[in-house]
């Protein structure tokens, strides 16, 4: 294939890609009046559960109450936000929330509520090491947004001492491998 082939192709799956969002957050925006949007605690609590994983309460029922005090802290988070940031966070969360967009930028076949923790940690694998920058700072987004809002509940101070908290949690030996668990920096 040609170098200008690969352009415009390029080019036009941008182009594709752009249209899209803009079309799934006319449909579905991730965000609604500055809070999340239904489709935005979707991805973000599915992203909190793979990022937070072993961060998380091992009780079923405890580690729902973390999960939705997380969105809240989200909503608060976004709240304060600029409105181009808000604006720019809400089409990456509503393609993210669109299956054709889930598929293209997150790679996950599964909905987001449906997949477990082991594809949805994949698929944030595969963003965050990916070779085009957009998937990379859609990764960053989703991860600093999510571990950011948790570890800021003055509860979840515990995590914020890796050298104490997650490092006597885990078993980790250092302080480095608390930040690098399943591949996904923490």
């Amino acid at each position: 294939m040609q170098r200008r082939t690969l352009l415009k192709l390029g080019a036009a799956s941008a182009a594709v890609l752009v249209l899209a969002g803009g079309a799934a957050a006319l449909l579905q925006p991730g965000l609604d009046l500055g809070r999340l949007s239904s489709a935005g605690r979707e991805v973000f609590s599915a992203v909190g559960r793979a990022v937070l994983d072993k961060t998380l309460p091992d009780e079923e029922g405890t580690r729902q109450i973390a999960l939705r005090g997380l969105l809240d802290r989200i909503d608060t988070l976004v709240m304060g936000l600029p409105p181009p940031a808000q604006a720019e966070l809400s089409q990456l969360l509503s393609l993210l929330a669109s299956a054709p967009g889930r598929r293209a930028l997150a790679g996950l076949g599964q909905p987001w509520a449906e997949a477990s923790v082991d594809q949805i940690q994949q698929a944030l694998q595969g963003m965050r090491l990916s070779s085009l920058a957009l998937r990379q700072q859609a990764y960053a987004a989703l991860h600093d947004i999510s571990a950011g809002a948790y570890f800021s509940d003055p509860d979840r101070s515990e995590g914020c001492a890796p050298s104490q908290g997650l490092q006597r949690r885990h078993g980790c030996e250092d302080t480095l491998s608390c930040f690098d668990i399943f591949g996904l920096q923490y």
